[in-house]
């Protein structure tokens, strides 16, 4: 540890140690990868101006069309779900900031100006151009591959969920953290549980503006490994600090706040996976 933290800031974050797994479970293929934050400017300039092949931070800051990043960013922390058709599900920082919106956003408070005061001057430009500065994302995960996706009124059966049964795999990753000037947080987190019979993923983005508001955007993803599908529920809730009358420590937990506020939007949707057979016949005509 102590000669990670002895690493020059200019060294890319490419090169600094990744810790990573990978396990079956009957046709799946779990993954994970995990490593150090964003640095919070570019560490190979001359290399980044001239070649297309950029550090990490310029790929971030030149993909994503947002004055700044948020405080802490983990672009190695990422969560892969491969089936044995090819089909499979991604969870990862870049993709989840490319759901933030560039548009005004209609939460004003007197924190956000001293918030966006602290930030570097070279981003200026923030100050006529739109942008969410709590990083909201509705990110569901980065689907590939031969899934049929589908709405349906079929739901996680959540005390299924609650049943006792042995854990194989647990990974809690984080994507994106910022403290909005110590007036609250905006986090996005993906954990993945496996079990013998089933895996369970909750993607959540959690922001709470103290005393103003909280929103807690929520993404599960439940499969039965006696299924062809994956269940997929996106719901977003979210509610005024006043409109709740709730105890201050129950604001600064997800999972309990999350059970007191109104749900606004839901997507319910099935993924499913191709047949084997079909698979097998694709595969065949290609060879």
């Amino acid at each position: 540890m102590s000669t990670i933290h002895n690493i020059k800031t200019e060294v890319d974050i490419q090169r600094l140690p990744v810790d990573s797994e990978e396990h079956k479970f009957n046709d799946w293929m779990v993954k994970y990868k995990k490593s150090h934050i964003l640095h919070s400017q570019c560490s190979t300039a001359d290399r980044c101006s001239t070649s297309s092949e950029k550090c990490q931070f310029c790929v971030y800051t030149s993909t994503l069309e947002l004055p700044h990043l948020p405080e802490m960013v983990f672009p190695n922390n990422i969560l892969y779900l491969i089936h044995s058709s090819g089909a499979g599900i991604e969870f990862n920082a870049l993709d989840a900031l490319k759901q933030v919106c560039n548009k005004s956003l209609p939460i004003k408070v007197a924190c956000s100006d001293a918030w966006r005061g602290t930030r570097s001057p070279s981003h200026l430009e923030e100050k006529v151009k739109p942008f969410d500065w709590t990083f909201s994302s509705d990110y569901r995960g980065t689907v590939s591959g031969p899934f049929d996706i589908t709405t349906t009124d079929e739901r996680i059966n959540i005390e299924k969920l609650k049943e006792r049964e042995k854990i194989l795999f647990y990974q809690d990753l984080m994507l994106y953290e910022d403290e909005l000037h110590d007036n609250g947080i905006a986090s996005c987190t993906v954990k993945i549980r496996v079990m013998p019979s089933s895996f369970f993923v909750l993607l959540r983005y959690f922001l709470r503006v103290d005393n103003v508001m909280v929103r807690v955007n929520d993404t599960r993803l439940f499969h039965e490994f006696s299924t062809n599908y994956i269940l997929r529920e996106y719901t977003n809730r979210e509610s005024g600090f006043q409109e709740l009358g709730l105890p201050l420590p129950v604001f600064a937990d997800p999972n309990l706040i999350s059970q007191h506020l109104p749900l606004q939007t839901s997507i319910y949707e099935k993924l499913v996976l191709p047949n084997n057979e079909n698979v097998q016949e694709s595969s065949s005509k290609e060879q």
